[in-house]
């Protein structure tokens, strides 16, 4: 295992969420492409019915994306989220964490955040990774990890 990159970021809710200061704590961060598409709002609506056992399980949630701050607001506000949405649009966590790829869109490359999600155990290392996750059972799957920590 090794330890999380840190990083204090802009979050919904007027918090700065720094990794380092959650230390002690059992965290998920997943990376999603963007606020508002079929995917991502799946993928975070999922989380958003798991939170209570993440919660039971002593573990906070949280999703990043290269959205503004204004645009996570919406976003949690319209799926009614329990948990806080990060903004990082200069991709400092994006890149410490190394999600930033190139995809190819309607035949153009583009760099994008491939849909990633890490799991943080309370001394702060990284657990396990998942990189290019398909949605469907990701959430359940994640949380039968944090459980097993």
């Amino acid at each position: 295992m090794s330890l999380a990159p840190d990083f204090s970021l802009s979050a919904t809710g007027d918090r700065t969420v720094t990794l380092s200061a959650l230390r002690g704590r059992k965290l998920v961060i997943y990376f999603y492409p963007k606020d508002n598409t079929p995917g991502c709002t799946n993928e975070t609506k999922d989380f958003g019915a798991l939170h209570g056992e993440f919660a039971a399980a002593g573990c906070e949630v949280f999703g990043v994306s290269r959205d503004s701050l204004k645009s996570h607001e919406n976003f949690k506000a319209k799926l009614e989220l329990p948990f806080d949405l990060i903004s990082d649009p200069d991709e400092v966590a994006c890149e410490a964490f190394g999600v930033m790829k190139l995809k190819n869109m309607y035949g153009k490359q583009v760099r994008g955040i491939e849909r990633s999600t890490f799991v943080i155990d309370a001394n702060g290392e990284i657990a396990r990774e998942w990189r290019g996750v398909k949605v469907p059972g990701h959430a359940a799957e994640v949380l039968a990890v944090v459980k097993s920590l």
